[in-house]
């Protein structure tokens, strides 16, 4: 009999969470959310993205960031949906099959390494012929109107639980023929931006409309401009709307600086094309100012370099050398499992390098 839950009083604009960005380029800064600025977040993503009661979510990322804390938790209570936790990253594989998992959450390093993995079984199994011949075929078959790649590409989607119908990457723009290859094998690839002073999304791919190359559409009931344009049309995200935070905790000059007549400014790059999506380019604070005086997103190019197999990861920085200049540099973590299957095991630490270069 006790309803002192459904008879307590919400006030919208206070702050109901504080989380801290995570610092990687500056000192770190306490971010404060409303209730508004969250249930406004979640009412205008599941308008763009249709999350159904019966689907299961599997929980990878950190829950005390934005991205996983309102899409990978609060989205799916909000929408009647169930949540899985997963084990640890060793383990997503067997977490997707034993839990069933419809919906999964991700960043590009994640689904970048399922997509390899996936070629790779392939062609240690000396079935890749047969997987890209499965998608040319699948392709032919949707342009006469017929969609049978859940049906063709049954043992990969039975490889993460056989109900896997929705991957969502955010955190950072990923390339665009990986996002294409899942939709070519029948599991719909979505990406959004957001940002945590936004609680966090600020665009997202429509499941009816959406673009591989893009980083979505504006949310619903928020303004997004770019400003300060270049020749190509790529300037700085800003935005407008009730999903923008209040401010960030005892620090009213730093507030100052990206929060002015109600318009929050990213530090983000983009550029809207004819479609409407919008396009990321890179992080204002990682642009390398190369000698000939361009401007060098380093975000393209290790897109560019991780779609080599042999590479894991990667990093690309600017670097000052001792004449003065700056030069592009690339810090290269090998995929192993790769290279020795192409030179075998415990190859020569030079012909990895031969290999990669």
């Amino acid at each position: 009999g006790d309803n002192s839950f459904d008879n307590v009083t919400v006030n919208k604009e206070d702050a109901r969470i504080l989380l801290f960005t995570s610092g990687t380029t500056a000192l770190s800064k306490g971010v404060l959310l409303s209730h508004k600025n969250i249930a406004t977040n979640l009412m205008s993503m599941c308008s763009m993205v249709d999350i159904k009661k019966t689907d299961v979510f599997l929980a990878t990322l950190p829950i005390h960031h934005t991205y996983a804390s309102t899409c990978g938790i609060m989205a799916p209570l909000y929408r009647g949906s169930c949540v899985a936790f997963a084990d640890g990253l060793k383990y997503i594989l067997n977490n997707l099959k034993e839990s069933k998992t419809t919906v999964l959450l991700g960043v590009p390093a994640m689904f970048e390494l399922i997509h390899k993995r996936i070629w790779a079984m392939a062609r240690q199994n000396g079935l890749d012929g047969k997987l890209k011949m499965g998608l040319k075929l699948s392709g032919a078959l949707r342009k006469l109107g017929i969609d049978a790649r859940r049906k063709i590409f049954k043992t990969v989607i039975d490889n993460f639980g056989g109900e896997v119908r929705l991957f969502i990457s955010g955190a950072a723009a990923i390339e665009p023929s990986i996002s294409k290859s899942f939709h070519d094998m029948g599991i719909l690839f979505l990406q959004g931006y957001g940002i945590t002073e936004c609680a966090p999304i600020v665009a997202l791919n429509r499941d009816i409309n959406y673009r591989d190359d893009a980083i979505g559409l504006p949310l619903p009931g928020l303004e997004v401009k770019i400003i300060n344009k270049n020749d190509e049309g790529v300037g700085e995200i800003i935005c407008k709307g009730d999903n923008v935070m209040l401010g960030y905790y005892e620090n009213k000059e730093a507030t100052d600086e990206v929060l002015k007549d109600g318009w929050f400014y990213t530090g983000d790059y983009g550029k809207v094309g004819e479609d409407g999506f919008i396009r990321f380019e890179g992080r204002k604070k990682n642009i390398i100012i190369a000698k000939n005086g361009k401007n060098v997103y380093p975000e393209e190019l290790e897109t560019m370099l991780s779609k080599s197999d042999y590479v894991a990861e990667c990093m690309v920085y600017g670097h000052e050398d001792e004449d003065g200049e700056t030069y592009i540099h690339a810090q290269i973590f090998p995929d192993m499992s790769a290279i020795e299957l192409k030179l075998g095991e415990n190859p020569d630490e030079d012909k990895v390098k031969e290999l990669i270069q």
